[in-house]
């Protein structure tokens, strides 16, 4: 069931109404005890996992009863999100269903996001994608894929609500934390009124968005204070880099989640505190994943579409926040990132 980008939808649409059909059909044909698996990408965020839980539950209240939800790597949720209803769906991805009847993949822009996983879907009845990165590739069988959506949760209530699934306060609290951490607090250029009103509609419920928001964005062990203290402290700017609007950009290593005692999620949040620097528009934070092998988030305030860059060098994302997988030294991924910058400057 894999695509290809010639396959997949066209640059810019949203769904059609044929694809939100076929969508619904996939689900609503399901034959009793259709076995389903929910894939969303490797080191998943709070929109992944957010977005998938949610819309599982929804596929439980309408009575799908083998349900799974995983990633690729290992079965690891970070702190901040361990308390999301639907939790109890999680399965290592030695464990998924090989042969799923139907699966659905969640915000992941392609098929190397699903790592390990992604032999499912060549061997799932149906392979349904939801998904909101203009960088996706077109990759699986039904595509509900929408540049235009702040998050993927919007994508996933669209469905839910075409398959008559009633909000909840468990699914909807899954939902506000995909849409709360992908619009960084409802403070980035995505956040719409559709966006608040989507937000109302989540509330309305009665989950409790202070209580949510401290457990996401404002909790974390004493070590890792200290540990984004000491990666900040060595933060570079180059106010030349990116035709002169700006560079700013700082790294982490294993040494230092090990000498601070820290899981490597907690990185994820580190780009936030190098993104405020007034003196620059592009911001990164090159974190390592293996020896030679770093993951790399990039952020732009608006001069340049950092997803251009990403995607150069192997991965993808959206105009302002985007990211990929360098290798080499610190240095030489730097580099790479700064020789591309002025290539994806964005019309004044």
């Amino acid at each position: 069931m894999t695509g290809s980008a010639a396959g997949g939808p066209p640059a810019g649409a949203g769904p059609t109404d044929t694809d939100w059909a076929a969508a619904v059909a996939a689900v609503r044909g399901l034959p009793a005890g259709a076995r389903v698996l929910l894939v969303c990408h490797v080191n998943p965020d709070g929109d992944a996992l957010g977005s998938m839980l949610g819309f599982g539950l929804g596929l439980r209240r309408l009575g799908v009863r083998q349900l799974q939800a995983t990633f690729p790597g290992p079965l690891e949720v970070p702190e901040p999100f361990r308390w999301l209803p639907g939790s109890d769906l999680l399965v290592a991805q030695d464990d998924a269903y090989p042969d799923p009847d139907l699966m659905i993949c969640f915000d992941a822009a392609s098929e190397s996001r699903l790592g390990d996983l992604v032999d499912r879907l060549d061997k799932a009845g149906a392979a349904l994608v939801l998904d909101h990165h203009a960088s996706n590739t077109g990759f699986g069988g039904i595509h509900l894929v929408d540049p235009h959506a702040a998050a993927t949760s919007v994508v996933a209530l669209g469905l839910l609500d075409r398959l008559g699934v009633a909000l909840d306060a468990e699914i909807a609290a899954c939902l506000y934390v995909a849409l709360s951490t992908d619009t960084g607090s409802f403070r980035f250029e995505a956040t719409t009124p559709a966006v608040h009103e989507l937000a109302a509609r989540l509330l309305a419920t009665g989950i409790r968005p202070g209580e949510i928001s401290r457990k996401i964005f404002d909790t974390r062990p004493f070590g890792a204070v200290r540990l984004f203290g000491e990666v900040v402290g060595r933060a570079r700017l180059e106010p030349a880099a990116a035709a002169g609007h700006g560079l700013v950009w700082t790294y982490a290593t294993r040494d230092d989640l090990a000498r601070h005692d820290q899981p490597a999620y907690v990185l994820e949040a580190l780009i936030d505190s190098v993104r405020c620097t007034a003196e620059a528009d592009v911001s990164c934070v090159v974190k390592q994943a293996g020896d030679a092998e770093w993951a790399v988030s990039l952020r732009s305030k608006g001069a340049v579409d950092v997803s251009q860059v990403a995607m150069a060098l192997g991965g993808g994302g959206h105009r302002f926040a985007a990211g990929f997988t360098g290798r080499g030294t610190v240095d030489e991924v730097v580099d790479r990132i700064r020789a591309e910058l002025p290539g994806a400057l964005l019309p004044a």
